[in-house]
Order: C-alpha cells, then sequence, then structure tokens
C-alpha cells in the first residue's frame, strides 16, 4: 500500500474548497445580476421598487457568498478555523486529531477539552481526493507540532 502521508506544507498554509468557492461566486454574480435585471425590466415600478430588487439581490448573493467563506489557516501559532458565522483560533496542542471520515460533509477537529470542531474549510462536496490530501496535511501538521500537551488527562 503506498503512503498517504503527505509532506508537511510550508505555513502559514490556508485550506479552503476551491472549486465550491468558485461555484458559489459565479452563483452569487448570477443571482444579483438576474435579480436585478427583473427589476429594471418590468414595466410600470418606480425607482424604490426597482431598488428594491436591486437589494434583494444584493442580499442574496452576500447570502450565497457567506456560503463562499469557510476555510482553515495553519501558521506557525496554530490554526485558525472560519467557518460560515464563526471564527476560532487554536493553539496547535488544542488538537488531537482531525477526522475526515467517509460520508462525513467536512473535516472534524477533535480537541484537548472533549469537544469536537467542524472545519468547513475542508470538505469533500466537489473535490473529495482535494478534501482527502488537505485533511491528511492538516493531520501531519498537527501531529508534528503537537508537543504532548494535548495527552494530559481530563479531569
Amino acid at each position: 500500500m503506498p503512503d498517504t502521508t503527505p509532506d508537511l506544507p510550508a505555513l502559514p498554509v490556508t485550506f479552503r474548497p476551491g472549486r465550491t468557492r468558485a461555484v458559489l461566486t459565479v452563483l452569487a454574480v448570477v443571482t444579483f445580476a438576474a435579480i436585478t435585471a427583473v427589476g429594471l425590466l418590468l414595466n410600470g415600478l418606480g425607482p424604490g421598487e426597482r431598488l428594491s430588487f436591486a437589494l434583494t439581490g444584493l442580499l442574496l448573493a452576500g447570502v450565497v457568498l457567506l456560503l463562499a467563506r469557510p476555510r482553515v489557516t495553519a501558521d506557525d501559532a496554530g490554526v485558525t478555523v472560519v467557518n460560515l458565522t464563526t471564527k476560532r483560533r487554536l493553539a496547535w496542542a488544542e488538537i488531537v486529531r482531525v477526522n475526515l471520515r467517509q460520508g462525513d460533509p467536512w473535516a472534524f477537529l477533535d480537541l484537548s477539552d472533549g469537544t469536537s470542531l467542524p472545519a468547513l474549510g475542508i470538505q469533500p462536496g466537489i473535490a473529495r481526493e482535494r478534501a482527502l490530501h488537505d485533511a491528511r496535511a492538516l493531520r501531519a501538521l498537527v501531529e508534528a507540532r503537537s508537543d504532548g500537551a494535548s495527552e494530559t488527562p481530563r479531569g
């Protein structure tokens, strides 16, 4: 069986679902353009109503772009996980394990406090192989950077 452990990436490194982001960005632009065009092309609308169509298109495009926000950034000090509406900074010692099992919608970080943090920046949706590579790379970084602090017993 070939070795699937990747070489450690140079830090800082950012993991994000590139294809998914590209699709969502195009979708946001198309959504805004379509709704704004409908507002401009409808007869009998006043300027305020046309503006409301454009603002609605902008709002919907913003929501779609929010779905493109997730990323996981690793640097010398630790890992920053940016999900849809939250951002969390973790020291390397806080991360016990990186999991991306068959059927998982994204990677999960098992933390030293016994909780699990979803890392939406590594998701196998459109690019499964890329997500597996990214999860292995982050797992290798966690193993290389752990100083044993995560092995302390929980009380």
